[in-house]
């Protein structure tokens, strides 16, 4: 069985295909970017046309033929050849047996009933397989049973049988079917690593040369943290800033004298399942016979317009970093106290490019597959300066203790921990909190916050007015101007030896100016101000206004709008004598309006009283006897009523006349106003 199972695979060897050139590329360069994405280069020497060898992860098959490049300065790619996602699937799609028929001889022969094949051994035996049938035998001595093949060709002379596991040799006589088994056992082989593929690049080319290829896939986000040590002096205008990286290689080899590259920014990257296989469902049409004819429905068209895509501007030449500077070994006296920050051995270049900086390591670089690597990348000393920074949201009674610290360096820094440390007179340092920092573009500052400020006690009131600034009169209507302002009020208890500038966060209400404090020294930063005061020391408690206006227009039309809020306006001393005046006399017109108003309201209620006397009177009318005396007086009372109903309404015709009049005065006078 052993000996069939290698004549079977030498048989598939020989009908393999074989490449002219072949050799697996180096890899010599990666360069990582915080956006999780890794930039790997590989080099390989060739002569003439060669096929260079790849194996990568499966699930980076898709990055990869999105971005791999070829650089082959004397040459050029012939194509890019790797298996289907589903290699075994495709490898016997089209082969008359599936993968399961290779487990055993036995399962092969039963699958490939019909093909003729010769067997050496004890007997020696050609025909058509037709039988392939498993049987339990008794062995000699009643020592068990086993089991064993019995296959049953059909020959020239007959039936024959043999069995398989006593057959020394078996071969197909087929030579197209000995390639197909051993293409399937290639495709077999080719996949026992079911989470890897390997790309067959071909390069076309004359003579010795270098080829490069590069990809980009996910990876790890590499990780910047800081070390920064404050100085005893307080005023000391630099502090000594250090900055790690921190690398993992996860990429499933390893990186062997590598060029390592580390790149901070946030490039737009995009994945695309390039792999996959993909199909388009095309709409079934009934099959045509003669005198049938089914035209495609013309529903018109309109022209294309040609859109012209405007050039984005070349992104400028990145600047070299220059120097790095070192900090200066400090003696004290016995027992000596820590030295300086250690700085890195070799100076890492650093540049800013266009949209990231890139911090590109001296010499290359060993990692094995599943370990980390934390190196300093940045060794400077930086402008720092010590405040309290107070924001209400995160500690409404202590400000937090800050630094303020300026990029005054060549290069962006990329974003990370900082871990602050101070040395003391004598020169000891201590740890006194860590502090976030963001992408730290050049010239730009930043406030870290890393501890509590206890020393600084603050108190917060928050107090909102409404106040009439201005008002005019124009096109019949009333347009005020109101100032609304809201006033934060801060009560600071200052440290009691040092002095010490604090700095308010204040929230920006949208739409609201800043009218106290001054604009000079103030800050925006994400919809804040940053309010800078100066606490003198001494215990001392001082009280600091912030104030923010918002100045609202209203407008008002004098004629449908209300006598009381007429009189308000009309006694305000915000506006000028000549509308204070000119609201007085709207005022009074509007009281002729009501005035007359009343009298035919006065008319209503003395006829709307008769009106339900008289329903009274109709009412007992019904039940008295005709021609009685109270008849008689009922039918007199109702009769006078009708006469009054009539002078009421002559009454009630006069005094809508007067509403009227009263209410031309009243828009005549306000038209008049301008």
């Amino acid at each position: 069985m052993h000996l069939f199972l290698s004549v079977v695979a030498v048989l598939g060897l020989i009908a393999f295909p074989s490449f002219a050139f072949a050799q697996d590329l180096v890899l010599k360069r990666v360069m990582l970017s915080s956006g999780g994405l890794g930039y790997f280069e590989y080099e390989a020497t060739v002569e003439g046309d060669a096929t260079l060898k790849l194996t990568v992860s499966l699930g980076q098959v898709d990055d990869v033929l999105k971005s791999l490049v070829v650089y082959d300065d004397k040459g050029g790619v012939g194509g890019l050849s790797l298996p289907g996602r589903e290699p075994l699937t495709q490898a016997f799609k089209d082969l008359p047996f599936d993968q399961n028929s290779l487990g055993s001889p036995a399962e092969l022969l039963s699958t490939l009933k019909g093909a003729e094949i010769s067997v050496a051994g004890s007997r020696t035996l050609s025909g058509k397989v037709v039988s392939v049938e498993e049987e339990t035998v008794t062995l000699p001595g009643d020592k068990g049973t086993t089991k064993r093949t019995r296959v049953t060709l059909f020959t020239d002379r007959g039936l024959q049988q043999f069995i398989l596991e006593d057959a020394e040799n078996l071969q197909f006589a087929d030579a197209s079917l000995r390639a197909k088994i051993g293409q399937a056992l290639l495709a077999i082989q080719n996949n026992r690593a079911k989470d890897a593929r390997t790309l067959e690049l071909a390069t076309r080319g004359e003579g010795k040369r270098t080829v490069r290829v590069a990809y980009i896939v996910e990876a790890p986000v590499w990780k910047a943290s800081y070390r920064l040590t404050l100085p005893a002096d307080a005023a000391a205008p630099r502090s000594a800033l250090q900055g790690w990286a921190v690398v993992e290689n996860l990429s499933g080899q390893d990186w062997k004298d590598v060029e390592l590259t580390l790149a901070s920014g946030r490039p737009v990257a995009f994945r695309q399942a390039l792999y996959n296989a993909y199909y388009v469902t095309r709409p079934e049409v009934p099959v045509e016979v003669a005198g049938r004819l089914m035209p495609g429905v013309d529903r018109g068209g309109v022209a294309a317009d040609q859109l012209r895509q405007k050039a984005m501007p070349a992104a400028p030449a990145p600047a070299q970093y220059e120097s790095q500077r070192r900090m200066a070994a400090q003696a004290a006296a016995p027992p000596p106290p820590p030295a300086e920050v250690a700085a890195g051995a070799e100076p890492i270049e650093a540049s800013d490019a266009a949209t990231q900086v890139v911090f590109k390591f001296p010499r290359p670089v060993t990692v094995e597959n599943g370990r980390t690597l934390s190196i300093p990348i940045i060794d400077r000393q930086v402008p720092a300066a010590r405040l309290a920074l107070y924001q209400a949201e995160t500690a409404a009674r202590n400000p937090l203790a800050a630094i303020r610290l300026t990029n005054d360096g060549e290069t962006g820094l990329p974003p990370g921990i900082i871990t602050i440390y101070e040395r003391d007179k004598a020169g000891y340092v201590t740890y006194v909190g860590d502090a976030r920092l963001s992408g730290f573009p050049i010239g730009e500052t930043r406030l870290l916050a890393y501890a509590v400020d206890e020393k600084i006690v603050v108190e917060r009131d928050v107090a909102q007015t409404d106040h009439i600034a201005t008002g005019t009169i124009a096109n019949g209507a009333l347009r005020l101007s109101r100032v609304v302002r809201q006033t934060t009020t801060y009560r600071v208890r200052g440290p009691a030896k040092e002095p010490r500038q604090l700095i308010v966060m204040q929230r920006r209400l949208p739409g609201w100016t800043l009218a106290k404090p001054e604009a000079k020294g103030v800050e925006l930063s994400e919809g804040n101000y940053r309010i800078p005061f100066q606490l003198p020391g001494g215990d001392q408690t001082q009280t600091f206004e912030v104030v923010q206006e918002q100045t609202q227009q209203q407008e008002i039309r004098l004629v449908e709008t209300a006598a009381d809020q007429i009189r308000v306006y009309a006694q305000a001393r915000e506006f000028d004598a000549r509308t204070r005046e000119a609201l007085t006399k709207v005022l009074q017109l509007q009281q002729s309006v009501a005035e007359a108003q009343r009298k035919v309201t006065q008319v209503d209620g003395e006829r709307q009283q008769i009106v339900q006397e008289q329903a009274r009177l109709r009412d007992n009318l019904a039940r008295v006897p005709a021609n009685s005396d109270l008849q008689r007086r009922y039918l007199t009372t109702l009769d006078k009523q009708e006469t009054d109903l009539e002078a009421l309404a002559k009454r009630r015709t006069d005094a809508e006349k007067g509403v009227e009049a009263a209410r031309e005065a009243l828009r005549t006078y306000v038209a008049s106003l301008g």
